[in-house]
């Protein structure tokens, strides 16, 4: 157990600034934890060849430093996002091979330093590396896809892990994706309140939202029926506003979940 962890010491999380990228760190942590949990680096370039397809040096025989070094150069060589293939690829190597247990360490060591990194990205169960936003985000989308799937609104949860998904998505995001199946989730649960398969627009009255968060509702309606779906060329939202509006879309079906259970 290392110092900080022994004597308890915790430090501010530090704010989230990568997302399409992965910095040397990164890369070098990905070896050297998976490497912890089991695999030799002779396992760990094969997995690294076959994410980049590249063919493993013939001429490096000994674990230490040769083949070390070469999957050092690999990884540090490679495109951003085959980073996180790679990343994702030694996690199933490391369940597949050495089990479980150390496929949760490998997670939970790289989760560690996606936090400490800054870097907006985070291993989730089952679901590989997903979207990391500031811990407003994570309670707001975790609370919503929980409390949906325990009322029986499966359709609602259903579009906003396709809307996680969509943000997730690399190397680009698809970020109309994403607001179209957040503001879905809405409409879902709306529906579900209601009693009909009318659109979220002509619901929003009928859900007895206190005011404003009526209008404000159908503000992001709006928005999203405007940057979700009409797309121009003059005319496209940002992964910023895809992060705020899966928030918020989050965020109210949390309410409407509550209140109408």
């Amino acid at each position: 157990m290392t110092f900080s962890k022994r004597h308890n010491i915790v430090t501010t999380e530090p704010p989230i600034t990568v997302r399409h990228d992965a910095p040397d760190g990164l890369r070098y942590a990905i070896v050297h934890n998976a490497y912890d949990c089991g695999p030799n680096y002779s396992q760990i370039r094969s997995v690294v060849c076959r994410i980049l397809l590249t063919a493993p040096d013939p001429n490096n025989w000994s674990e230490t430093p040769n083949i070390h070094d070469e999957v050092l150069r690999e990884i540090l060589d490679c495109d951003w996002y085959k980073v996180y293939d790679i990343a994702e690829a030694l996690l199933s190597f490391i369940e597949d091979t050495y089990g479980y247990n150390e496929a949760v360490n490998f997670a939970n060591s790289m989760n560690a330093h996606f936090v400490g990194a800054g870097i907006g990205w985070q291993f989730a169960p089952n679901e590989g590396i997903i979207f990391r936003g500031e811990e407003t985000f994570q309670i707001a989308t975790e609370n919503a896809a929980t409390i949906l799937n325990e009322s029986g609104r499966k359709n609602a949860a259903s579009e906003i892990d396709e809307a996680i998904r969509d943000i997730s998505r690399r190397p680009e995001p698809d970020i109309t994706g994403a607001i179209s199946h957040a503001m879905a989730a809405v409409e879902c649960i709306s529906q579900d309140i209601i009693g009909t398969q009318d659109t979220l627009g002509k619901l929003v009255d009928r859900l007895a939202l206190p005011k404003p968060l009526d209008e404000a509702l159908k503000k992001l309606w709006g928005f999203a029926s405007q940057n979700g779906r009409h797309v121009s060329e003059n005319s496209r939202p940002s992964s910023d506003d895809a992060e705020l509006l899966v928030h918020v879309s989050c965020a109210i079906c949390n309410y409407l979940a509550k209140k109408h259970t």
